[in-house]
């Protein structure tokens, strides 16, 4: 018999919506095309040019900054850890901590950034990812996340 968590699922905006109390310009994950329980996923986000952070970061050379690329490995993790662990109560996930956080190359509008988690540990209710970001095959950011899910 195999193991539930050997199926692979994806995610689509409605159902990442539900999983997610983030909303635009908050949300920074469009689809999740993957995901193997709490263990691995790959979530994306299509990154546009009308998006309001580029106004003022940067007008001339729009630059997508660090933090939200973070922000995004975070959201992927936070979805992955709620539709795994799917209850009749309502959960939230709070980021925790970030570790060896790396920038490696900007990305800016017309890019698709897949961010790809892999969990490190589970205890009780924290999770431990290690996140990368990349654009085709180029790694754009990467780090150590943690996380903690709790009632609403």
């Amino acid at each position: 018999m195999a193991d539930e968590t050997a199926t692979l699922e994806a995610h689509d905006i409605q159902r990442i919506l539900k999983l997610l109390p983030h909303r635009y310009p908050f949300l920074m994950v469009d689809r999740i095309i993957e995901r193997q329980g709490d263990e691995s996923g790959i979530g994306i986000k299509n990154v546009t040019f009308n998006e309001p952070h580029f106004q003022g970061h940067f007008p001339d050379n729009p630059i997508m900054p660090g933090v939200l690329l973070v922000e995004g490995m975070a959201q992927t993790a936070g979805a992955m850890c709620i539709a795994a662990g799917e209850s009749e109560e309502p959960k939230v996930v709070y980021f925790m901590t970030i570790d060896r956080c790396r920038f490696r190359r900007p990305v800016v509008p017309g890019d698709v950034v897949h961010y790809h988690l892999k969990k490190v540990r589970r205890r009780s209710q924290v999770w431990k990812f290690e996140a990368v970001a990349k654009v085709g095959e180029t790694v754009v950011a990467e780090a150590v996340i943690s996380a903690m899910m709790t009632e609403r």
